[in-house]
């Protein structure tokens, strides 16, 4: 399935940037709760509103940054919640969890996305600009699997194993029809050419969770560890996900890895099945659902932190996914960061509406009792 989102904002996804602004930007705390369906208003009332789909409308302005994976989901949700809140402005920049991570430590953003969970350990760290003893909480919002983008003329379908992608992307398989890629597609015509394999420039949560599923999954032929920045040998280095499926669309016999979303704009660009030992399963929405439901909550409190088991083999259990976080205050959220349109911003990602416009993205909501944990969460966040 194939999907056009339009030039404006295909334009702003190509700089690794989403910078969006409404009619105005009031400093005012007023706030009013409106059905986007109708159009009609009211005073804010309820969270029972904004979790289904009514938009508890704040003024001013916030900044944000950070995943590039669920960028085409903010573009979303940014423009359903400034369309029905013109007072409010939201400039998300998709430059990388790393460096939005960085940028919410240092007082930048009102929020950070990131694409693995803020660890225990580095909470307070993170969490500098929290006032008043105040700590950030991880949010889950955005589920969603990690493609293999390749290109490869006349192979309309590929299936790759954990250990083929721990040797194309360690360097140690670098020929299309290497033996290892070749027993999984007996059917296929493999050229005699070389891998022109493509990874994360950046600091990336993308990274963080294709690593960390190569490192459980490929029985210790991935030696390289994990994290959010690349340390392996060869390849060449793309900023942001918009960039890598960019140079893998222009790079005949490439492969790279993005979230879903990204290869479902592609032209030139598949994405593999992978074959965990049950299967070949196709990287989808829904295949990808399948995994991360089974994620187990390991924060605490309003803390969502999860982890994922990247080592499912089950049928119709797509293994390479994220979760992208929303990092921010629980207590303490500067006031010049506005806290208020922050929850409201978030409230509205949350809503059912929020989560259900993901799957017309290539993304993966959340539901069930993590979404409940979640709105919890937001709702927890203080506004004054």
């Amino acid at each position: 399935m194939k999907k056009s989102r339009g030039a404006v904002v295909a334009a702003a996804i190509a700089t690794g940037a989403l910078v969006l602004t409404a009619c105005s930007s009031s400093s005012s705390s007023e706030s009013t709760t409106t059905d986007s369906g109708s159009g009609e208003s009211a005073m804010a009332g309820g969270d029972d509103a904004a979790a289904s789909g009514g938009i508890n409308c704040q003024s001013g302005t916030i900044s944000a940054s950070g995943s590039s994976a669920q960028a085409n989901a903010v573009t979303d949700w940014v423009n359903a919640y400034q369309t029905a809140c013109p007072d409010a402005t939201i400039d998300y920049q998709a430059v990388g969890s790393g460096a939005g991570v960085e940028a919410f430590t240092s007082g930048q953003t009102s929020f950070a996305g990131t694409d693995s969970a803020v660890k225990d350990e580095d909470l307070p760290a993170v969490s500098a600009q929290c006032e008043n003893g105040g700590q950030g909480i991880n949010i889950p919002m955005v589920g969603g699997a990690i493609a293999v983008a390749y290109n490869l003329e006349g192979v309309d379908s590929l299936v790759l194993t954990p250990e083929a992608l721990a040797g194309i992307f360690g360097n140690t398989v670098t020929k299309w029809n290497d033996p290892l890629i070749a027993a999984a597609n007996p059917d296929a015509t493999l050229p005699d050419a070389s891998i022109a394999q493509f990874h994360r420039s950046d600091s990336s949560g993308t990274t963080d969770n294709f690593t960390s599923y190569l490192d459980a999954a490929s029985d210790g032929a991935w030696t390289y560890g994990t994290g959010k920045d690349w340390t392996a040998p060869g390849g060449q280095g793309s900023k942001g996900s918009d960039q890598v499926i960019a140079s893998v669309e222009s790079t005949p016999n490439s492969i790279g890895y993005v979230e879903l979303s990204f290869v479902l704009d592609a032209a030139n660009s598949k994405a593999a099945l992978i074959d965990n030992g049950g299967g070949a399963v196709e990287a989808t929405s829904e295949n990808a659902a399948n995994t991360i439901a089974a994620a187990e909550v390991t924060g605490t409190g309003n803390n969502l932190a999860l982890t994922i088991d990247y080592t499912v083999a089950a049928p119709g259990e797509y293994p390479i996914v994220l979760v992208t976080y929303e990092f921010t205050c629980e207590a303490g959220l500067p006031e010049g960061k506005n806290p208020a349109l922050t929850q409201a911003f978030l409230q509205y990602a949350a809503s059912d509406e929020g989560q259900a416009s993901l799957t017309e993205t290539g993304y993966v909501p959340i539901t069930g009792d993590l979404l409940t944990k979640v709105r919890t969460a937001v709702d927890s966040i203080q506004t004054s």
